[in-house]
């Protein structure tokens, strides 16, 4: 698996009307952040940018730029409604499977 695929892609609503869309790697959610319109970007557009970019450079690791996109969704009003949204992971709340 590519260091940069996400690990649940994040399925977005770009317009009203419009089909689903699923993003599935750190260059995907670069190139849609990319294209947002400048007028609309903000501090979470930045934070999610940043983090993309930076888990292009190992600055970030994948997990952290997904989890910013999807909250830059989320805000912005993109998230699909049946997406599911990657909440940051607390220590002792996976549960290992015992034999």
């Amino acid at each position: 698996m590519d260091r940069l695929q996400f690990e649940v892609p994040v399925r977005i609503t770009p317009a009203p009307g419009l089909p689903v869309e699923e993003i599935y790697s750190v260059e995907q959610a670069l190139d849609f952040l990319q294209d947002w319109p400048k007028r609309r970007q903000g501090k979470i557009y930045e934070a999610a940018f940043n983090a993309c970019f930076g888990a292009t450079v190992d600055v970030a690791s994948t997990e952290e730029a997904c989890r910013a996109f999807a909250t830059f969704c989320r805000v912005s009003g993109l998230l699909a409604r049946d997406a599911m949204f990657l909440g940051k992971r607390r220590a002792g709340t996976h549960r290992e499977a015992r034999a």
